[in-house]
């Protein structure tokens, strides 16, 4: 049964959807690797010590401070690695070696992206509620070509979107303290709220820049733009969103990462609503507001992305067992 551990495994994975518990296990079984897995958190799973020397997750476990000195490694199947700042921090000198994957999701995060974007262009929540009356009343939507894009983050994922926007004949400006494209029209926080009709928020997440798009920040903004947020929940605290959405400053919003994900996952799956904290209560409040959209944490989830997942998983753990540390180690800093 997936979350019942065998003996003598090599790694064990946590947050194993369906098709990529699928997809580990082929290329696992092709290298000859052990694997275990289940759909659930650690959290969830209940397991009272590490059921393999190296453990891999995804953003929503809380990761046990007493399994660091038991571990070989930790591989997150992620393209983020914020989460596992404050576990190393709080081990020291105890944490395993680190890994990530950054590259498999590009594509598959940055469609989502334009997804979710469009879809409130074009008021597909209004549009589907209306079908059963077949009403086109103050239903008109928008276009891309024109209008302009503050993309907040432009690195692998950011680029990607930069490159869609573009396409689609959106006015991009991006907002990223590091300028690594020549091509991309970069400006100010500021200069770029000014002139948005779409915000898209693709940063990577540090301990400085958490709950980043403040109530301050998002009055700057002087069209009431729709807003995106494909990276990390904890840069649009939910009780922020549902007051900008409540004075006009946003005209929608869409997510697919959430503050306080760890706690409003397993809540949901569960149907429990003890765990949750004020700010998941307030995000639960929007889910029926006509200009919202909520996906589930899903923007990664493509077939060909799976496939690239988990054959960069494997191959990763490959490399752990030659020389110690992953193909793609979690940065110092």
């Amino acid at each position: 049964m997936p979350g019942a551990p065998a003996e003598n495994l090599d790694a064990f994975f946590y947050e194993a959807f369906a098709e990529e518990a699928e997809r580990l296990l082929h290329y696992a079984a092709g290298a000859g690797l052990r694997v275990g897995h289940t759909p659930l958190t650690i959290q969830e799973a209940g397991h009272p010590a590490p059921p393999a020397p190296i453990v891999s997750l995804r953003t929503q476990s809380i990761f046990p401070p007493e399994w660091a000195p038991a571990l070989r490694g930790i591989l997150t199947r992620s393209t983020g690695y914020d989460h596992l700042f404050a576990y190393r921090d709080s081990v020291g000198a105890s944490c395993p070696p680190l890994g990530y994957l950054p590259l498999y999701c590009v594509r598959a995060v940055a469609e989502q992206a334009m997804l979710l974007w469009t879809a409130l262009l074009r008021r597909l929540p209004r549009q589907i509620a209306e079908f059963d009356r077949f009403r086109r009343d103050h239903l008109s939507g928008r276009e891309n070509p024109g209008k302009t894009m503050a993309l907040f983050g432009v690195g692998h994922i950011g680029y990607e979107i930069w490159s869609i926007a573009s396409a689609l004949g959106l006015i991009v400006r991006g907002v990223d303290p590091v300028r690594r494209h020549a091509d991309v029209a970069y400006a100010t926080p500021e200069e770029a709220l000014a002139e948005a009709d779409i915000i898209v928020c693709a940063m990577n997440l540090t301990p400085r820049n958490r709950a980043y798009f403040t109530r301050d920040l998002l009055a700057k903004a002087r069209r009431k733009p729709i807003l995106v947020n494909i990276a990390r929940g904890e840069f649009t605290p939910a009780a922020v969103l549902e007051t900008a959405l409540a004075e006009g400053r946003l005209s929608g919003v869409a997510l697919d990462v959430y503050n306080e994900e760890s706690t409003l996952a397993p809540a949901l799956r569960t149907g429990n609503p003890a765990g949750l904290t004020a700010d998941n209560q307030a995000l639960l409040r929007l889910r029926g507001h006509a200009n919202v959209l909520f996906t589930p944490h899903n923007a990664f989830n493509t077939l060909e992305a799976v496939e690239r997942k988990s054959e960069q998983s494997i191959r990763t753990l490959l490399h752990h067992r030659k020389t110690g540390q992953f193909l793609w180690p979690v940065p110092e800093e």
